[in-house]
């Protein structure tokens, strides 16, 4: 994997007053290949002693945790949804915004420019009709109000991209992004109650303590509103997922990135499995995941859970970097056998920490009952 680092001189431009940024989102089509940060960079074993780090579980409260946690490095609000207009055009979305603390504490400003928080969001679309997928990134500070996070009333943004809950119904969001000719306008609505993820929203992503996150996840929000897309607009329904997480270490040595898998099934039930891979390309024993019943009952899922075996791939012209392109997953245990497959073969973010996310659907059964639904896949590491 190229590895070049400028993102590093994007930091030192957000923390000297004197430079004057653009605010507009990077042209992600010219960005040369191998502009770009690996995983293992972003979320590596390198510790930083000045932040807090997820040891313990927690007690979550809400509306406040889904704001912002700056003592922690990194955290993130990540949205993704497959959607379905009138004349039945199939959509998917991803709308994600990840916060970077350059410093645990907010320091004394001299300006109003200066900041310890930095944020990167990016903003995507799948046409399947129309065969395209779109995509765009951008960069901003946590001052002058053009970027950053607060819990009550919950609102995270950077500059028009933003997600607001609605006054008083917290389980209750707006999100709405535009660039280009590419826009969404969407009200999610949580039809089920947050899910802990891990050890009562404590993620282990390694053996080591403290390389762990917080992890919560809204499994299905009724979603609906508008896609502008090639200058038509379209009125859509459907369904989205959020995943929380914040942490300051993550990976931890040998690992190399992740297969994110989340799925909502036809039937009400929801599906969430992240299987960590090492230099190898075997899974790491803490890969992990849960499955989420009718009513918003959980099941953890643990490695010896799953069996994920790769059906295809798919190589990318811009990157060359070649991705698992169709899976079969089962959850032997509850006699589940799915199929994978993409939307898109082509949903890859070729942005500054490169990977592949993108609509899939799926097809299966659980013993002689048939099974089908959509959902998102995350391929990190490639």
């Amino acid at each position: 994997m190229k590895r070049w680092r400028p993102i590093y001189l994007i930091f030192f431009c957000f923390i000297v007053p004197s430079i004057s940024l653009s605010q507009r989102s990077i042209a992600i089509d010219e960005m040369p290949v191998g502009t770009e940060l690996s995983v293992e960079e972003v979320l590596g074993v390198k510790e930083d002693q000045r932040f807090a780090r997820a040891i313990m579980p927690r007690k979550f409260v809400f509306p406040q945790d889904h704001g912002p946690h700056p003592e922690f490095k990194t955290e993130w609000w990540y949205y993704t949804g497959n959607l379905l207009s009138e004349n039945k055009r199939r959509f998917g979305y991803q709308l994600t915004f990840f916060r970077s603390a350059l410093t645990p504490e907010d320091q004394k400003r001299d300006s109003s420019w200066s900041t310890n928080q930095i944020y990167m969001a990016h903003f995507a679309l799948t046409d399947e009709e129309g065969e395209r997928f779109y995509y765009f990134e951008r960069f901003s500070r946590d001052s002058l109000g053009l970027a950053g996070a607060k819990a009550d009333p919950f609102r995270v943004w950077l500059e028009n991209w933003s997600v607001e809950g609605e006054k008083g119904k917290p389980v209750t969001m707006r999100l709405s992004a535009s660039e280009d000719d590419v826009a969404i306008d969407l009200r999610l609505e949580s039809a089920k109650p947050i899910v802990l993820q891990g050890e009562n929203g404590l993620s282990q992503k390694s053996a080591k303590p403290g390389n762990a996150s917080y992890y919560y996840s809204m499994t299905r929000l009724s979603t609906s509103g508008s896609i502008r897309v090639s200058g038509e607009n379209f009125q859509v329904v459907g369904t989205s997922w959020l995943d929380r997480e914040w942490s300051t270490s993550a990976l931890g040595e040998g690992q190399v990135g992740w297969d994110w898998f989340s799925l909502q099934f036809d039937d009400g039930r929801e599906l969430m499995y992240y299987q960590l891979r090492l230099k190898d390309g075997t899974a790491d024993p803490l890969s992990s995941g849960v499955l989420v019943d009718l009513g918003g009952a959980t099941q953890r899922l643990k490695a010896g859970d799953i069996e994920i075996k790769v059906l295809n791939h798919w190589q990318s012209s811009k990157s060359e970097a070649k991705y698992p392109a169709k899976w079969r997953l089962d959850i032997v245990k509850e006699g589940v056998s799915l199929e994978i497959s993409p939307i898109l073969a082509d949903q890859e973010l070729n942005t500054t920490v490169r990977y592949w996310e993108g609509a899939v659907s799926v097809q299966g059964k659980q013993g002689a009952d048939k099974l089908a639904g959509f959902g998102y896949v995350e391929l990190t590491g490639y």
